[in-house]
């Protein structure tokens, strides 16, 4: 029986994306509320593509036993003609105690399932992959936020540079950043827990180097070339770092966070590249930003040492900063 402030399960949930984590996180949140309702509920899943009509027909009839009854329904852009008719017929009236759940990619493949568990009322969660800097940041944020943690968005920027993009990999850095703190998770955190691997991403060797840290920038470089990194994203990390310390030197010093929309980038990285672009001219920069696109094309067009393209880029930006601001 439900508890007097419990909300019966949603009897119809369209998880709609191809981020897995998400949606898996969706169909188990969804799973769970039905067995809050009713421990013993039968739960049962299948791939859209593998089932027929007649099963899930058979599965969402009415029990002469009773009991709540959960089908999910994985990958329904696989499914069949006969089936999304059955799914569809079934959605203009569902059982009240029957919890149906479909995971669907959200392409054009299928989309008649989609659109029409959609107009009949089922409630959607969206699970599509995270696009850019800022949703992933948003992610991290609230995946400590959900667990009792704080992480600011400097804190959460480094960690993505230590572990990449993949979400799985994400949550389980998080999960293990608050298991071993104090829930407070800030760069210098981020830092110690992960120092070696932030260095891969390129962005230390950027750093360093427009900051005119010759030492710093060749032991990072090294260090990421020692352990296998790729060249090709340590030189798109230089390009990156002198393009964004010269539109926001261009953007002149106002407020990051007034900044933020115009440049379309965080007010934490905006705030940053204004502390980098300190001792930096706009002939500086364009001696930079030749330095680097020169590196891109060494290293991305097969030069037979790489990592003495690397080097010399690093030389010629911090150069370029130096006598920049000596004219």
């Amino acid at each position: 029986m439900l508890g007097v402030n419990t909300a019966p399960p949603d009897p119809l949930l369209l998880v709609l994306g191809d981020e897995e984590l998400l949606a898996a996180r969706a169909v188990t949140a969804a799973v769970d509320a039905a067995r809050a309702a009713e421990p013993d509920a039968d739960v049962r899943e299948y791939e859209g593509g593998a089932i027929s009509a007649g099963e899930v027909a058979e599965m969402l009839s009415p029990s002469l036993f009773g009991g709540r009854r959960v089908l999910v329904i994985r990958s329904g852009q696989d499914a069949r003609k006969d089936l999304i008719a059955a799914l569809l017929a079934y959605a203009k009236s569902p059982d009240p105690d029957v919890t149906l759940i479909v995971t669907h990619l959200g392409g054009a493949k299928g989309k008649a399932l989609a659109d029409g568990l959609r107009t009949a009322g089922a409630t959607v969660v969206a699970a599509a992959k995270l696009k850019g800097d800022r949703e992933r940041i948003a992610f991290v944020r609230d995946e400590f936020r959900r667990n009792g943690g704080r992480c600011d968005e400097a804190a959460a920027s480094a960690l993505l540079a230590s572990v990449g993009n993949d979400l799985r990999e994400i949550a389980a850095a998080c999960s293990q950043l608050l298991a071993d703190t104090d829930g407070k998770i800030t760069e210098a955190v981020v830092a110690r827990y992960y120092k070696g691997r932030a260095e891969v991403s390129g962005f230390t060797v950027a750093d360093a180097a427009m900051i005119g840290d010759v030492p710093g920038a060749l032991e990072a470089l090294r260090w990421a070339l020692h352990i296998g990194v790729d060249p090709v994203p340590i030189a798109d990390a230089i390009a990156d770092g002198v393009r964004t310390v010269a539109r926001v030197a261009a953007a002149g010093r106002g407020n990051p966070y007034q900044l933020a929309s115009t440049l379309g980038m965080p007010a934490w990285k905006i705030q940053r590249a204004q502390e980098r672009s300190r001792g930096w001219t706009p002939e500086g920069l364009v001696d930079a930003m030749r330095a680097a696109a020169d590196c891109n094309a060494d290293v991305k067009g097969g030069a037979e040492d790489r990592g003495y393209a690397l080097e010399k880029a690093v030389f010629a930006v911090v150069a370029a900063r130096r006598a920049g601001g000596a004219r």
